[in-house]
């Protein structure tokens, strides 16, 4: 195919900031997760898509399949959609408790 860039599971990123490996990015209404620090005005990678394990608020129990939302406030994903970004969906269950979730990204 001559128009075929890439698979697109990792994308190119410039932040204005400095961002560490890890941390999760919004790009318009999508999120992506910084695979290596990425200086101010840099440009580095963001994963878009594939399973990643990021923070969850702790009360919230989203079985596996459940829309997650990322609360940049708080840095922390959560299954209440007001004031936050959809990120995908739970890969696996999180029960009450759980500080973290399997999150597919951006499905």
């Amino acid at each position: 195919m001559k128009n075929f860039i890439q698979e697109g599971a990792v994308l190119d990123y410039s932040p204005a900031g400095a961002v560490a490996g890890g941390a999760v990015v919004v790009m318009g209404v999508r999120v992506g997760v910084v695979v290596a620090d990425i200086p101010a005005g840099g440009l580095g990678a963001v994963r878009v898509k594939g399973v990643v394990e990021l923070a969850k608020v702790a009360a919230d129990t989203p079985a596996q399949g459940a829309l997650l939302y990322w609360d940049a406030a708080n840095s922390r994903l959560t299954t209440t959609a007001a004031g936050s970004v959809l990120a995908g969906y739970a890969a696996k269950a999180a029960g009450n408790g759980a500080t973290t979730v399997w999150l597919h990204l951006n499905a």
